[in-house]
C-alpha cells in the first residue's frame, strides 16, 4: 500500500463515529490538500467520494460514468460515513456491476448514466473490496482501465447479447490440454528451450537502446505494444519507424495494433509448437501484467504438440536487469495468477493476470519448476468456467 494510502485510511479510521460527511471531507481536505471537483476530493495519489448511510450497504447514486473517467487512473474510493464507523471502498471501473440511472443511452461512443453504491462489487474474484485491499485491486485494475471495462459496462448496463463464444472442451480436447503441463516440463527441460531464449535474448540486446527508451512511455498499453514489437515484429519498415520516434524522445509514434493473438512469438521445433508472450516488467512499479484469455489459451493447448511460454524482460531506469523464460505452469507463476471471469463478457471464460511481485522475483531469481499435479487442476477448473 503507498504511504498516502495507508495515512488516509488511517485518517479516516481516527474519525469513526463522526456521523458527518461533511466535516470528515473537511478534515481529510486540510490534511491532504484535496483538490475539490463538485462532489469529488483528489489529488494525484487518489479521488475520493464522500458518502452517508444508515448501516454498510447503501444504494445512494455515487457519480457518472463520465465523471468517474477523469479519476479512473488513480484509486477512486467512497468513503462511506456511518453513525458508528467509516467503510473505504475502491469503485473504480473494474469493480462496477453496470451503471444505473440513466443509462439507457450508453454506449461505447456515448458515455453516459451514473452508478449506485449497490453497483460496487464488494468482493471481486475472492478478494474482499475493503481498505485492506484497495491497493491490490487498484494493482488490477490499472491494466484494465477505463477503455477495457467500457464494452463490459454497455453490455451489463444495457443487456446487450455478448458477442463471442466460449472454447468447447471435447472429450479429445480435455486429454491433451490436461497433458500440456507434462508437455511443458518436456519442453523446459529440452534444448529447444535454451535455442528459443537465446533467440528472444538476441533480440532483446540488439535492440536494447531502444526498449529502454520505450520503457519511458508512461501509458503502459503503448509501451507494452512498443517493446512487444521491437522484439518480435515481422514488419521491418513499421520498426524502424518506431526506432526513428523513440530516438526523437518519443515524438510521432506510429499508430499500430499488434494482433491479438496468444502469444507475440511463435516458433516450431521437432517436438513442440511454441508461442510465447512477451511482457515488459518495469521493476520500480508496482504493476500486474495483463497474463492471457482463458479461452485462447484452452483452444492453443488442445493441440498436440503446443507448449505456451512467456518471455519477462525486467527493467529498471537506465537498463535491462534480465530476461527470463517460463512456462505458463511455472510454480509461482501458476500461484500467482488472478482468474478474471466475468470481465470480458458472459460468453467467455475471462481473462488472467499475474502479480507483479511474483514477475520481479522471478526475473531476480529465476526458477522452470512446475507442479504437474497442480497445473492439471488449474487446468480443470478453467476448463469447467
Amino acid at each position: 500500500m503507498t504511504d498516502a494510502l495507508h495515512r488516509l485510511f488511517k485518517v479516516i479510521k481516527g474519525h469513526d463515529g463522526i456521523n458527518d460527511k461533511a466535516r470528515l471531507a473537511r478534515i481529510v481536505t486540510d490534511e491532504f490538500h484535496l483538490v475539490k471537483d463538485r462532489s469529488v476530493y483528489y489529488c494525484s495519489d487518489f479521488a475520493l467520494r464522500f458518502s452517508s448511510s444508515a448501516g454498510r450497504n447503501f444504494s445512494n447514486t455515487v457519480l457518472s460514468l463520465s465523471s468517474l473517467r477523469k479519476y479512473d487512473g488513480r484509486p477512486f474510493i467512497v468513503c462511506l460515513v456511518t453513525q458508528s464507523q467509516n467503510y473505504c471502498l475502491i469503485a473504480n471501473t473494474t469493480f462496477l456491476k453496470k451503471i444505473s440511472h440513466s443509462s439507457q443511452e450508453l454506449r461505447k461512443n456515448n458515455i453516459r448514466g451514473s452508478f449506485n453504491g449497490s453497483d460496487i462489487v464488494r468482493d471481486f474474484e475472492g478478494i474482499p473490496n475493503t481498505k485492506e485491499n484497495i491497493a491490490r485491486l487498484f494493482a488490477i485494475h490499472a491494466e484494465i482501465g477505463f477503455e477495457g471495462n467500457l464494452a463490459r459496462l454497455v453490455e451489463a448496463t444495457n443487456d446487450i447479447s455478448p458477442s463471442g463464444t466460449k472454447f468447447h472442451v471435447g472429450k479429445k480436447a480435455r486429454t491433451t490440454i490436461l497433458d500440456a503441463p507434462n508437455r511443458a516440463i518436456g519442453f523446459v527441460a529440452s534444448t529447444d528451450c535454451a535455442v528459443l531464449k537465446a533467440e528472444l535474448d538476441a533480440k532483446v540486446e540488439k535492440f536494447k537502446t531502444e526498449i529502454l527508451l520505450a520503457a519511458l512511455i508512461e501509458n503502459v498499453n503503448v509501451r507494452g505494444r512498443v517493446i512487444e514489437y521491437l522484439i518480435a515484429g515481422e514488419d521491418k519498415s513499421l520498426r524502424q519507424q518506431l526506432i526513428s520516434s523513440l530516438k526523437a524522445g518519443n515524438k510521432g509514434l506510429p499508430q499500430f495494433k499488434t494482433d491479438n493473438t496468444l502469444g507475440d512469438y511463435h516458433r516450431t521445433f521437432d517436438s513442440f509448437d511454441t508461442e510465447t508472450d512477451i511482457k515488459t516488467k518495469i521493476m520500480i512499479l508496482n504493476s500486474n501484467p495483463k497474463a492471457y484469455n482463458l479461452d485462447k489459451m484452452l483452444e492453443f493447448l488442445s493441440a498436440d504438440q503446443s507448449v505456451f511460454m512467456f518471455y519477462f524482460v525486467g527493467v529498471d531506469p537506465g537498463k535491462i536487469v534480465n530476461t527470463v523464460l517460463v512456462s505458463i505452469f511455472q510454480r509461482d507463476l501458476l500461484r500467482s495468477t488472478i482468474l478474471l471471469r466475468h470481465w470480458s463478457g458472459r460468453n467467455s471464460r475471462g481473462v488472467t493476470q499475474f502479480e507483479g511481485k511474483t514477475i520481479n522475483d522471478l526475473i531476480a531469481t529465476p526458477s522452470s519448476s512446475i507442479d504437474e499435479g497442480e497445473s492439471v487442476d488449474f487446468l480443470k477448473r478453467v476448463i469447467e468456467l
